[in-house]
């Protein structure tokens, strides 16, 4: 299951909306700390099966389902 790191910001809503489309079943992380220990100073991000995708890349990914 994908999971979206995100907090919120506008581009994080616009994954969050077509992901919902899209039917696509997430998870969440909001946790800034968790992000930071991570390496990501950016969001939003979309993690699936090991690939780290940004916004751009994510966006595309879920048009492509």
């Amino acid at each position: 299951m994908p999971t979206l790191f995100s907090t919120g910001c506008p581009k994080c809503q616009i994954l969050e909306k077509k992901l919902a489309q899209k039917g696509i079943e997430y998870n969440e992380v909001n946790d800034i700390q968790q992000m930071l220990d991570m390496g990501l100073q950016s969001v939003p991000w979309l993690e699936v099966d090991g690939q780290m995708m940004n916004f751009e890349q994510a966006n595309k990914w879920i048009n492509e389902q």
